[in-house]
């Protein structure tokens, strides 16, 4: 059967990305084309096994455009989005994804469709779609944000599917598969009714299946040097170690422990023997709360109360300083091993973030500390110089750290 025109325009977008954007070209191949009914796909949709498009929406996109629908599918794909979404509302959830990889395309030069421009916005650049999810207005309708996720290119009435098996068919495709679903334009395929919903076993081999495409793809671009900007830092997170943020600060802070033997003579009632006693003291340790606005509050109360249940252990003496471009007044908050971490009254936000009040205040008031824990989205201004002590930062997104040590928290 011939190729009509538009399956041409589709090959050519998926050739030139291969070779002006060669990370995204590669993922981009692992989604065939597939044409989809209106009805359910009013732009284009993903399942992570094929890339959906309304043949009457698509038609009318540039080249250029068409290049951005697919790398956007690509990315949906590759990033994990349909298997991370969970119990989110699905529009929202879709949206959120959307403002995250947006600015990724436009980084990497990409142009998307006019109204993608319109309804998508750079104020979440950085940040992860599960980040972006609760910053959307929970109470917008269902309609607006379908009217917001259609206008960006291609994201409505996606359907997080999969098939009974990875690697399936979706169901009902054919030229016959979508008949009264509606027709694409003439010379085109039937349009496909929508693939069923996959189960779970199948979304966990697609999402196994698309984190080894992403690293073989990343390998090859950075092999052929065309790997860069925020992608490559992107990719470079993604394919980190994900080790638990808990476990990794309790092997931290139980290094500190200073519970040993020692031999040291007893006094003279103790007896005339010299027997190994266990002795210790106690650890100083000095917390950075970022209160800027960019951090939850759930998520500070989450990571108050895992210091809780570990400072016990290692008998620490806590000085919590909540900051956002300046210490807040309740500053510093201490307590004794044996105490509940304190919880400032006001948590501030919207300060900006500066790192520098924390580490002016060790210096000149508190007591030089064993270590110094920093919990924040590591965007903001660090001193010049690192300190005499240690710093374990527990970062949460993808920012990265210029000295101490970096715990990723998502």
């Amino acid at each position: 059967m011939p190729e009509t025109a538009l399956e041409v325009r589709l090959a050519a977008a998926r050739t030139r990305l291969i070779l002006d954007q060669p990370f995204l070209g590669a993922l981009v191949l692992h989604l065939p084309p597939r044409p989809a009914a209106p009805s359910w796909c009013p732009t284009t949709s993903t399942d992570a096994r094929a890339f959906y498009y309304n043949p009457d929406y698509l038609a009318a996109l540039s080249l250029a455009q068409i290049q951005y629908c697919l790398a956007q599918a690509a990315l949906r794909c590759a990033l994990g989005h349909l298997a991370r979404r969970g119990q989110r509302e699905r529009r929202r959830w879709e949206l959120a994804c959307d403002l995250a990889i947006h600015p990724l395309l436009l980084d990497a030069g990409l142009s998307p469709p006019p109204e993608a421009e319109a309804a998508l916005s750079r104020l979440f650049v950085g940040l992860s779609a599960e980040e972006i999810y609760p910053l959307l207005d929970e109470t917008e309708s269902d309609e607006a944000q379908t009217e917001e996720a259609e206008g960006q290119g291609g994201r409505a009435g996606e359907r997080e599917t999969g098939g009974a098996e990875a690697g399936a068919e979706p169901a009902g495709q054919g030229r016959a598969a979508g008949a009264a679903d509606g027709v694409a334009p003439e010379g085109a395929a039937m349009a496909l009714a929508p693939p069923p919903e996959p189960g779970p076993e199948a979304r966990e081999r697609l999402a196994r299946q698309w984190r080894e495409r992403l690293a073989g793809a990343a390998q090859q671009a950075q092999g052929a040097g065309r790997l860069g900007g925020e992608l490559a830092r992107l990719v470079d997170h993604l394919l980190r170690p994900a080790l638990p943020w808990r476990e990794l600060l309790a092997h931290h802070l139980s290094r500190l422990g200073r519970d040993d033997y020692s031999y040291q003579r007893p006094a003279r009632r103790e007896g005339d023997f010299i027997l190994p006693a266990l002795r210790g003291e106690r650890v100083e340790l000095v917390v950075g709360l970022d209160t800027s606005g960019s951090i939850r509050e759930q998520e500070l109360a989450a990571f108050i109360a895992e210091l809780d249940a570990l400072k016990g252990q290692v008998r620490a003496r806590l000085s919590v300083l909540p900051c956002d471009a300046e210490l807040s007044p309740e500053a510093p908050l201490q307590c004794e091993p044996w105490e509940r971490t304190p919880w400032p009254a006001r948590l501030g936000g919207g300060g900006g973030t500066r790192f520098t009040p924390v580490f002016d205040w060790v210096e000149r008031w508190g007591p030089r500390p064993d270590l110094l824990l920093y919990f924040t989205d590591a965007r903001g201004d660090f001193p010049a110089r690192a300190p005499d002590y240690p710093v374990l930062w527990l970062v949460k997104g993808g920012a990265e750290v210029p000295w101490g040590e970096r715990i990723q928290l998502n």
